[in-house]
């Protein structure tokens, strides 16, 4: 039968969760030290409890050595002719025990036990609680509310205490003393007053236990878990896939009106859930984790950063980025893929200057838009608007979101911009600044040349020779011949005159009034087309 001491060493190895030869261990250990410490030797000591009776009992070893030579520490060895005088049996290597009196120990003597026992006993209770849940990170824990600090929750495992973090909590969420929950056991971590168990309840862990505990089917494999993104008091994406054709994956999760998700949400004190059905093929797959928003198009830009662009109509695009980028955010940890998500219309303009760059289109800077004051060309230039082509290109939306423009500003810019094109709408007049410029052009080229003229160029000019400086060369009797020319010419002219006035006296009246008409279309048809 055991002795009362060891019976109460096994109580306390039951509480503490530790093993009894731990403690029995601890026990021993503390009366080596005590008896050394009382004798005041440096001899090796050992100590050993019987467990029938209870006894402990302190004793000297000295390890046997073959030779004097090889005895290094003559405390604690001896040659083997020494012990064969105390033991004829003993052989090299072996130990003598010298029992030592623990009866004189006293009160100071057992303090000092009972001191290391209590650390020897905290150090066995640390090494259990480790090795009791280093290896169970990652899983699903019922856990009770032991206390509440500023930033802390406390639990109480059972065999051991746990924190959870300010990080790993929902927002959502608040505890009671005493409260049942289920955490997720993150890891342990060593410390000098013992391991730390670290749970959480903002790990995707979570989400995929209780679907686990409310969806039979992901319970038993018909459907799985593929992916989970999830932003602990916010939204959770949870991508599953039935390997089933007959089963909904998504209609098993949801649950008959809902009840199962439902059921789950609770347990997350009201956090969003998007169930979506997962694809192998990446572009199918990024159009239903951006839902609620409906994609336009989705293309790979990059295979290898795995990297993919996402064209969204203009009034779906706020909805596909979600709350502070969130949905584009859980979209992308569920792909495991970074996303680049952009309207029809900044896809549009960026085909547009990628065009515009490939053709080395023109660039005019914005300054040559005359109607821009210098203000408002000071606010566009710190905008980073430097060519007439970009200001062109631009909504009045976007206009708009310039510093110090406003909605006057942006319809000024407009009737700018499309004058410099050249663009008047009904009711504008276009400036006379480049009719009255060629027409002095004109005149000045006139004088120019007028002054450059002899009085033989002038007579040759007007008897259609050539210009006033071709004539300034030509010879005296190519004059005389120009002006024959010219009155033969007078000659014919009247005679041509002449018989034109005879067939007009005999035209009738009516005949005249007619081809006055005609003339008259004909003169306003051509101010049309000059116009």
């Amino acid at each position: 039968m055991a002795s009362v001491l060891y019976q109460s060493i096994e109580t306390l190895s039951r509480d503490k969760g530790i093993e009894p030869a731990v403690v029995v261990g601890a026990v021993e250990d503390a009366i080596a030290l005590a008896t050394r410490k009382y004798y005041k030797t440096q001899e090796n000591m050992r100590a050993e409890m019987d467990r029938e009776t209870g006894e402990i009992r302190a004793y000297v070893f000295k390890t046997v050595v073959e030779t004097p030579e090889q005895v290094e520490d003559d405390i604690n060895q001896m040659t083997l002719e020494q012990a064969r005088e105390l033991a004829p049996e003993v052989e090299v290597g072996g130990e003598l025990r010298f029992y030592k009196d623990t009866t004189p120990l006293g009160r100071i003597a057992a303090q000092m036990a009972k001191q290391v026992i209590f650390q020897k006993v905290r150090e066995a209770e640390r090494d259990t609680v480790f090795n009791e849940y280093n290896h169970r990170a990652g899983e699903v824990l019922n856990a009770t509310v032991k206390r509440l600090e500023p930033m802390d929750v406390i639990f109480d495992l059972g065999k051991a205490e746990a924190r959870m973090p300010k990080r790993e909590q929902s927002r959502l969420e608040q505890f009671a003393v005493g409260e049942r929950v289920r955490v997720v056991l993150l890891r342990v971590d060593r410390a000098a007053k013992g391991p730390q168990v670290i749970v959480s309840r903002a790990a995707p862990a979570l989400v995929q236990n209780l679907f686990q505990s409310e969806v039979p089917e992901i319970y038993d494999g018909t459907v799985t878990i593929r992916a989970i993104a999830r932003e602990a008091g916010e939204r959770t994406k949870i991508a599953v896939m039935s390997r089933d054709k007959d089963v909904d994956p998504v209609g098993a999760c949801v649950g008959m009106k809902g009840m199962r998700v439902q059921s789950i949400i609770r347990e997350l004190r009201g956090e969003k859930i998007d169930i979506i059905e997962f694809s192998e093929e990446i572009t199918t797959f990024a159009e239903k984790a951006l839902q609620p928003a409906k994609v336009s198009r989705v293309s790979i830009t990059d295979l290898a950063d795995k990297q993919i662009e996402v064209i969204v109509d203009d009034t779906q695009l706020s909805l596909a980025i979600g709350k502070k980028g969130q949905n584009v955010r859980l979209a992308a940890k569920l792909l495991q893929w970074k996303i680049d998500i952009k309207s029809e219309e900044e896809k549009r303009q960026e085909v547009e200057s990628q065009m515009q760059a490939m053709s080395g289109g023109p660039t005019t800077p914005i300054e040559q838009v005359s109607e821009l004051g210098e203000t408002i060309l000071e606010k566009l230039i710190a905008a980073g608007i430097t060519t007439v082509e970009a200001l062109a290109d631009m909504t009045p939306e976007q206009l708009e979101e310039v510093p110090g423009i406003g909605e006057k500003t942006v319809e000024k810019i407009s009737v700018a911009v499309r004058h410099y094109f050249g663009q008047y709408e009904e009711g504008e007049e276009r400036p006379a600044v480049a009719a009255s410029t060629a027409s002095d052009a004109e005149a000045t080229i006139s004088e120019e040349d007028t002054m450059a003229k002899t009085p033989e160029a002038i007579l040759a000019e007007e008897a259609g020779i050539g210009t006033a400086r071709e004539v300034n060369d030509l010879s005296a009797e190519d004059i005389a011949d120009a002006e024959e020319a010219e009155s033969a010419s007078d000659a014919f002219s009247d005679n041509d005159a002449r018989e034109e006035q005879i067939e007009l006296d005999n035209d009738s009246v009516d005949s005249l009034v007619e081809e006055a008409q005609e003339h008259s279309d004909e003169g306003i048809d051509d101010g049309n087309d000059r116009g």
